[in-house]
């Protein structure tokens, strides 16, 4: 049996592109899919396709054109219901089509983790329209947290405070939308101290392996600094590794999972949402070990052995954000950011900027966490997108 592979990857932005260098650096053919031509992804794949992948005729017929043995999803907005019928042909669809479906769909995974698996999560409700929505708020109570239920990178988010904020809320989750589904889920506002991603390695072949947690801030719904390994207790560790493996186990396949939990002020452990692939925050682990969280993935859904996890100390990654619209961008103060002593940057190289969007991100380790946090925001302030 062949030892390289051909992947189709189903969504071509930063973490694509990181997941393809680590495919190719194994000797794996990437076949990179956006909506748009010049994603991060396509400018390191061996081929690149340009369609919407909620069109299920033109996902059929790209992987009637490459035939490839794996399907790799990196976004929410694709056809989920084509991947059934391609992994029924054989195919193997990461971690599993089934998989896919309800962890693209906040609604299928929230009711599979507080209905089914009977896990800690935050009281919801969901709603289809603004009037829905009001009633939902109004049993929920305020404030109350308006997501839609299929989007990314907290797209579409925001905090309800009282009832004039509904309407605002309704729209802004139709702007941040991924897929044609307009149902949003409510969920009650959990005080927490701590927000934390529990990488997860579900392998083919070997015990499931858990990442030391990740500590994440949110602007606008959206990841803007990870650190590591967050504060946890041992009892909290352990609860939700438990829960990660509970859900993981439960989706089934060969990959890594990205589970995010709140940490409660009253000390408990609440099940948020989880992604089956490698996760905005985890991009800390490009500099926090030896194989980062894309080198782990690739190795779980290959069936390869991860035979040790070398972690370098405390880290952190804090993002390069773009301040407006432009074409083309250009970056200026890079050499200064890569002056900083235990400092890396990685730009993503996307065709084009608008405002808040990521373009890059700087590394850090250090002899702390809050020293870590310093000196990546640091490097990151240092890169202007011009």
């Amino acid at each position: 049996m062949a030892f390289s592979k051909t992947i189709l990857l189903l969504g071509s932005g930063e973490l694509g592109k990181e997941f393809a260098i680590s495919a190719k650096r194994l000797g794996q053919r990437v076949i990179a899919v956006d909506r748009y031509e010049g994603a991060p992804a396509m400018q390191v794949a061996d081929a690149f396709e340009v369609i919407s992948m909620l069109d299920g005729d033109a996902l059929a017929s790209i992987v009637a054109k490459y035939s490839p043995d794996f399907i790799v999803p990196e976004i929410e907005a694709i056809r989920t219901e084509k991947l059934k019928e391609f992994e029924s042909a054989g195919i193997t669809v990461v971690p599993t089509a089934e998989a896919a479906h309800l962890t693209m769909n906040r609604n299928a995974i929230r009711d599979v983790a507080a209905r089914e698996l009977k896990l800690k999560t935050a009281r919801y409700l969901y709603a289809d329209s603004e009037e829905e929505l009001l009633r939902a708020s109004r049993e929920i109570g305020f404030p109350n947290v308006v997501k839609p239920v299929m989007s990314s990178s907290g797209k579409g988010q925001s905090v309800v405070r009282s009832e004039k904020e509904v309407a605002k809320a309704w729209r802004y989750a139709a702007e941040g939308k991924r897929g044609d589904q307009t149902k949003v889920i409510v969920e009650e506002f959990i005080r927490f101290d701590l927000e934390i991603t529990l990488l997860t390695v579900r392998q083919r072949n070997g015990k499931t392996l858990f990442i030391d947690p990740i500590g994440h801030r949110q602007e606008r719904g959206d990841y803007q600094e990870s650190w590591m390994p967050a504060k946890l207790t041992p009892a909290q560790l352990k609860k939700a590794q438990a829960i990660a493996k509970k859900v993981t186990d439960r989706l089934g396949g060969a990959g890594l999972f990205g589970v995010e939990f709140f940490i409660g002020r009253d000390g408990e452990v609440y099940f948020s949402e989880l992604s089956p692939r490698p996760h905005d925050t985890g991009m800390v682990t490009l500099i926090s070990q030896d194989l980062s969280e894309f080198d782990l993935h690739l190795r779980a859904i290959l069936g390869l052995p991860i035979a040790k996890i070398n972690t370098r100390g405390p880290s952190a990654s804090a993002v390069i954000l773009a301040t407006k619209e432009s074409q083309a961008p250009d970056y200026s103060g890079v050499e200064k950011a890569l002056a900083l002593k235990d400092v890396d940057v990685r730009i993503f190289g996307k065709p084009d900027a608008r405002e808040y969007r990521r373009m890059g991100v700087a590394l850090a380790t250090a002899k702390s966490v809050a020293a870590a946090r310093a000196l990546a925001k640091k490097a990151a302030a240092l890169v202007r997108v011009r």
